[in-house]
């Protein structure tokens, strides 16, 4: 139960995804609506613990003993290592996994399916194909092929989700997108499926078959919560 629900928390990559969308469009309340996005997800899961219970773990759970070190206060070594781990990983993976899915998606972008170069982005293959995923999202307000391509340029790295828009656009987000939308797209990549690395250790953990449920379970809770966001603005009156 606890690797089905860890995915519902925020972790570090969904951050810049945060913070590009409530700079731009909620800079004012910007502390606000990332306090309230950890929360939203640690909500979600507490919900989805109770329906695993009644569904998934029926009957007593077993007992569980962990023991912990001593808390100490961390040296300024530890830190500045942790911190330089830290930064080194997401260095490796942003000219790695993010550089490789930004070239991908700019091939798929500037050509069509004869091999020929376009001169709009809508007679792609990367339009064609992101097409077909369009009308699931229509409703949410996000069925724009190009949003669709940069949700799915964030299974691979959740990071790539803003560079991906930022290229698909080329730099009009902000004209492209209403507040409304904004927040729809928020709530949505915080709870759509984890990205590959994660769903690879949960195959290695539990096996295939719950790797898969865990991609169809998170996408289908964040098109509800997307939605439910998307009603409440619309009887608010945003845009």
């Amino acid at each position: 139960m606890t690797i089905l629900l860890t995915p519902f928390m925020s972790c570090t990559a969904k951050l810049p995804i945060y913070m590009f969308f409530v700079n731009t469009f909620f800079p004012q309340y910007s502390g606000l609506i990332v306090t309230a996005l950890y929360f939203l997800g640690i909500a979600v899961g507490i919900l989805a613990a109770f329906l695993y219970k009644k569904t998934l773990f029926r009957g007593e759970a077993v007992p569980f003993v962990l023991e912990l070190p001593n808390y100490r206060l961390p040296s300024a070594r530890n830190v500045l290592q942790l911190l330089w781990e830290k930064a080194k990983d997401f260095l490796h993976r942003a000219f790695t996994i993010i550089l490789l899915a930004t070239i991908v998606i700019w091939f798929l972008q500037t050509f069509d399916p004869r091999l020929r170069v376009v001169t709009d982005s809508q007679d792609s293959i990367l339009a064609a194909v992101s097409g077909l995923l369009a009308p699931i999202f229509r409703p949410l307000g996000l069925g724009d092929w190009r949003i669709c391509t940069s949700l799915i340029s964030g299974f691979m790295a959740k990071e790539s989700v803003v560079a991906t828009m930022e290229l698909l656009f080329a730099g009009e987000v902000v004209s492209a997108l209403t507040p409304l939308a904004a927040a729809t797209m928020l709530v949505f990549s915080l709870l759509y499926t984890p990205c590959v690395a994660a769903i690879a250790s949960i195959r290695r953990e539990l096996g295939g078959r719950w790797a898969l449920l865990v991609i169809a379970e998170q996408c289908v809770i964040a098109w509800l919560a997307a939605l439910v966001v998307r009603m409440i603005g619309l009887l608010l009156g945003m845009a």
